[in-house]
């Protein structure tokens, strides 16, 4: 767990310290030096008697107590040199620079833990290996730059790649972006991206801590411990936004249903995202603009007023927001408009021409923020063609973001012609998005990003009986039978249905039912494609025929026939996600999962928000809805078929993979026609 030691030591000393800044434990000491470390500084380095101006120790054993140490020394040193420290200088938080751990071999993975060891065993912290270090207002411990403006207001980063942490902050500290925090966990030995955010909400101060999070991740060990401390911390008025890089395919599991080729890893990141009300981002510049607009009011309405001196740049942004579902309604202001030069224009975007005041702006806006109900926001696009100072209107501009009750963005395009006025408008501790089609496109990704869920009380079912089938089966796909009883066990509805060995055995079920009925072959994986479903059997000779027929395709072991039933088809399943539990997904059923792969997914449990979002996110809602004189689906019932989904699943976590493929449904609601389940001890 991260300590005082690590946050705000006393001393720091930095093993392999050197007069070569161009070497990691030369800059990091330089880094120290220049922003004024106002605890004791220390440096080891067995060639130098003095380095940067510091007393240097030849001889770490001449050391005096220590805090924190930065290890900047090869991989092999540092088990010995961690052990000295930890057991004879009570040192407890180390950050360790350097690399050739387990990134790099099985003996560098063995150096590694023995080092994680010797921490442990003291109760101390780790940052690292393989890591530029950490950053607060206390002290700035990188080897590298730039070094952000840093302040308790700013924005926590965490960052599970050093390289990149450089890079994103290089992409937001220009629009004026200053950071409280920088984490560069590195190989994440003892601490990773999750247990830095768990200290940031274990120690939150609502009048002193941040309420921006930044998250780099290349892999999430731990995905509860990410949902529950930033489901607290956004509880607690923060927000977060987050990269987690590999979302390809390629790394996508091969798998033998519908389910499993449809749910990825990444698909249960996006799941896991979206259950804590984290905004995901793809890109530095992207996650630097998501920062750059949580550092201002919160966005409550989608109806946006962009307010601009340039027509171009305010007609791309009205696209960008309107693709992505903000809307720029109409203005009428006749009041408005005789206040503005000729030819101005307040349909929206608001036109103020290139001529246009600060007066002007400041109209502008007083009216959006007064008088225009049914605007939510401004975005006030302003540059220069270099023919003046525009300090009066970026000073009006900062003047009005301190009064105005509703957000207001500064998209301030002219970072070449007036970089000095925006120089000056930053220094104010204000951001600028110098593109509106980047800031349009972030600012509906946050808009759109769900609060976290609440907590989920699931609907009342069967455990006993699922768990007795369950422990009674074998791994692998379960009869015909066992998936009926769990179905049942759960409550979702199912057709009525016969497993039927002989061709009598088929007529006299399919009698009993009552004409139309369907047949389908138990065995094979995917029935459609052996020829193994016949729809509308109408008589006695056809089921006979149709009997012997399925019952000599490969690997067939019986058949199964069910009513003739209409209705929509939809699609429920679930698939178990190593680390991150069940995923559960929905969208239409039958053929369309292949053609439309139009599915949405959510992490079990699953409450009946989360359904009810999950089935009007789909592509393909309006046709659940009904479409053209066509019945639609019954919502309810839907949504309550993926709670009880989910409900099983949190009963039976054997569970591997799941598909309800058809569930039928009307208006009436609806029902499960056919379903597999494949369990795996290995699941629990």
């Amino acid at each position: 767990m991260i300590n005082q030691q690590l946050i705000n030591p006393r001393s720091i000393v930095v093993i392999g310290g050197s007069n070569d800044i161009t070497k990691p434990g030369g800059k990091v000491l330089k880094n120290l030096i220049d922003h004024q470390f106002s605890g004791q500084l220390y440096v080891t380095n067995p060639k130098e008697t003095e380095i940067q101006g510091i007393r240097c120790y030849q001889d770490i054993n001449g050391l005096p107590d220590c805090d924190l140490a930065i290890l900047a020394i090869a991989a092999r040193f540092c088990p010995e040199t961690v052990e000295l420290l930890a057991d004879q200088k009570n040192t407890r938080a180390f950050i360790i620079l350097s690399a050739g751990f387990h990134e790099e071999s099985e003996a560098g993975a063995l150096l590694e833990q023995k080092i994680v060891d010797t921490i442990n065993r003291v109760n101390g912290c780790l940052i690292g290996p393989n890591c530029i270090g950490v950053m607060n207002p206390h002290h700035t411990s990188v080897f590298t730059t730039p070094i952000p403006k840093l302040d308790p207001k700013g924005v926590d980063f965490i960052s599970g790649s050093g390289a990149t942490a450089v890079f994103i902050m290089e992409s937001a500290m220009p629009n004026g972006l200053s950071f409280s925090s920088v984490y560069s966990v590195g190989n994440s030995a003892q601490m990773g991206v999750e247990e830095v955010l768990q200290y940031l909400d274990e120690n939150f101060d609502p009048e002193k801590s941040s309420r921006v999070k930044l998250l780099y991740i290349e892999s999430i060990n731990k995905p509860e411990m990410l949902l529950k401390h930033a489901t607290s911390l956004i509880g607690k008025g923060c927000r977060i936004a987050a990269i987690k890089s590999g979302s390809s395919s390629a790394g996508s599991r091969a798998a033998s249903s519908h389910t499993g080729a449809l749910a990825s890893s990444d698909a249960a990141v996006d799941a896991l995202f979206r259950k804590a009300g984290i905004v995901r981002c793809y890109g530095r510049e992207e996650l630097a603009t998501v920062a750059g607009i949580f550092m201002h009011k919160p966005l409550t309405g989608k109806n946006i007023a962009i307010i601009t001196h340039a027509g171009g740049p305010a007609v791309m942004l009205t696209d960008a927001l309107s693709n992505n579902g903000l809307e720029v309604p109409h203005i009428e202001s006749p009041e408005l408009l005789e206040k503005l030069l000729p030819g101005s224009s307040v349909a929206n975007p608001i036109d103020f021409l290139a001529t246009g005041t600060a007066a002007n702006l400041s109209d502008i806006i007083d009216y959006c923020d007064n008088r225009f109900d049914h605007i939510d926001a401004m975005a006030v696009i302003f540059g220069s063609p270099g023919l003046t100072e525009v300090y009066d209107v970026y000073k009006l501009l900062d003047e009005k973001m301190k009064t105005c009750r509703k957000p207001i963005y500064p998209v301030l395009p002219s970072v070449v012609n007036v970089k000095n006025e925006i120089d000056y408008f930053l220094s104010l501790g204000r951001i600028n998005f110098p593109d509106e089609v980047v800031f349009g496109n972030a600012l509906a990704k946050v808009y759109h990003t769900p609060p976290p869920a609440p907590s989920v009380a699931l609907p009342g079912i069967d455990t006993a009986a699922i768990r007795k089938i369950v422990e009674s089966s074998a791994d692998g796909y379960l009869s015909p039978e066992k998936v009926q009883q769990l179905l049942d066990a759960a409550g979702i509805p199912r057709a009525g249905e016969a497993v039927v060995a002989s061709a009598p055995d088929a007529v006299h079920a399919a009698k009993k039912m009552g004409f139309p009925v369907v047949m389908k072959v138990v065995g094979p994986v995917h029935k459609s494609d052996v020829g193994g479903v016949k729809l509308n059997v109408m008589d006695d000779n056809a089921v006979f025929q149709e009997f012997n027929r399925m019952i000599q395709i490969k690997d067939t072991t019986a058949v199964l026939i069910q009513p003739m039933l209409s209705g929509t088809q939809i699609f429920a399943g679930a698939k178990y996600e190593p680390k991150f539990g069940h995923m559960i997904l929905c969208g239409l059923g039958g053929i369309f999962i292949e053609v439309l792969k139009d599915v949405q997914t959510a992490l079990s449990p699953v409450s009946p928000d989360e359904a009810y979002s999950m089935i009007r996110n789909l592509k393909s809602y309006k046709i659940i809805q009904g479409v053209r004189g066509q019945e639609g689906v019954n919502e309810a019932a839907f949504a309550e078929a993926i709670v009880r989904l989910s409900a099983l699943c949190e009963a039976a976590p054997e569970i591997a993979e799941m598909d309800i493929n058809p569930l039928l449904g009307n208006a009436r609601g609806v029902v499960a026609v056919d379903a597999r389940i494949r369990i795996e001890a290995k699941g629990t």
